[in-house]
């Protein structure tokens, strides 16, 4: 009977062991033939580095209208947002530097001072950093396809924006908002979005996304699937971000050349509230002299001078001394600034105002100043 009953064990013992045996080789082929699957799906993914659409043109009205519809016949994802993980800065003191320098410039060229605007590129820009399909640095997240004239991921690396100009105080406030994201703020209405775009604008990858939320005239998305979820950010920050000198190429160049250009003053033509003083080509930046104390007043003369599609910058000051001639704008002329007016392609408009000197204006619409 006990050698029956150990026959029998043995047996059984046999039968387990081969069991887990086959259990253990199908398990380890599932893992192996996920991870070449994931590689594959990745490489499939709408919206990677490659992707980008071609850059042409300002879209007309007709265009835009047509995109919008578009965006909005597609819904938003259902339930909450997960926010996305802390970012984990580990990197020298020339790492925090050169990253902060990016992505403030990334959050001013994409959009303008808007302090939400601002914090939810910053957050698209550090989710990429943490994704296998982006860069691995801030730098190289920002520029990523900016050697190739269709590829631009942000497009004010490709666009001729690099040669804009920014306030000392808007400046400031911008480098602001990327320390805080470096140190670990985390801007939760965007989630885990690693791409937007502004709503004027269909791009063919749009609606193959989650789509997670609307600041301002963004759309902010994720991938679908496991891409979109927190495993999937999985690429660890190391620093070692390129100068961004370096980076810029061409557009180094063009901050010198813009610099020095002298800017014709042409004859100041008459409207409502105020004098044009100089007038840039394309209309992107204005000076005017202002004329009282009355916010409405400033505005209509901004809206006045920008009476064409398209994007269009009026800076005004009460104080005709004041006024500069010409780009760059000293400090000196940035420290008397009363009014700054910009309207973007789609229509929105975004006003700032000294509110030393015009009354009853909301905090957030005051010229931020530098202390």
């Amino acid at each position: 009977m006990r050698a029956k009953s150990r026959l029998r064990f043995g047996l059984i013992l046999t039968v387990v062991i081969a069991l887990l045996l086959a259990l253990g080789l199908g398990l380890g082929l599932t893992l192996g033939g996920s991870q070449v699957d994931r590689s594959a799906e990745l490489a499939r993914l709408p919206g990677l580095p490659g992707d980008a659409p071609l850059l042409t043109a300002p879209p007309s009205l007709s265009d835009m209208d047509a995109a919008r519809a578009r965006n909005a016949a597609v819904p938003f994802v259902k339930g909450p947002i997960s926010p996305a993980p802390r970012f984990a800065f580990k990197g020298s003191a020339e790492d925090r530097s050169r990253a902060t320098e990016c992505l403030a410039l990334a959050a001013m060229a994409e959009a303008g001072p808007s302090d939400i605007g601002q914090r939810a590129v910053i957050q698209v820009v550090l989710n990429r950093v943490r994704h296998p399909a982006f860069a691995k640095t801030v730098c190289g997240v920002v520029f990523q396809g900016s050697e190739r004239a269709t590829g631009c991921q942000f497009t004010f690396t490709c666009d001729g924006s690099l040669a804009r100009r920014y306030s000392d105080s808007a400046w400031l406030q911008a480098q602001i908002r990327a320390g805080e994201a470096l140190g670990g703020y985390v801007f939760k209405p965007v989630g885990l979005a690693t791409h937007y775009h502004t709503d004027w604008v269909y791009p063919y990858w749009s609606p193959e996304l989650d789509k997670l939320a609307k600041i301002e005239t963004h759309l902010f998305f994720r991938w679908p699937g496991f891409w979109g979820t927190r495993a999937a950010f999985s690429a660890a920050y190391r620093g070692g971000e390129p100068d961004p000198a370096t980076l810029f190429g061409d557009a180094a160049a063009m901050l010198t050349e813009a610099a020095s250009m002298p800017t014709a003053v042409p004859d100041a033509p008459k409207i409502d509230s105020g004098t044009v003083v100089m007038r840039n080509t394309g209309g992107k930046a204005n000076f005017i002299l202002l004329a009282g104390t009355a916010p409405a007043d400033a505005l209509a003369a901004a809206r006045a001078v920008c009476n064409q599609p398209g994007t269009c910058r009026v800076l005004g000051w009460t104080d005709p001394a004041a006024i500069p001639q010409a780009f760059p704008i000293p400090p000196a002329a940035r420290a008397a600034l009363q009014f700054s007016y910009t309207r973007d392609p789609s229509g929105t408009e975004i006003t700032l105002y000294g509110c030393g000197h015009f009354a009853g204006v909301p905090r957030d619409q005051c010229i931020p100043r530098a202390r």
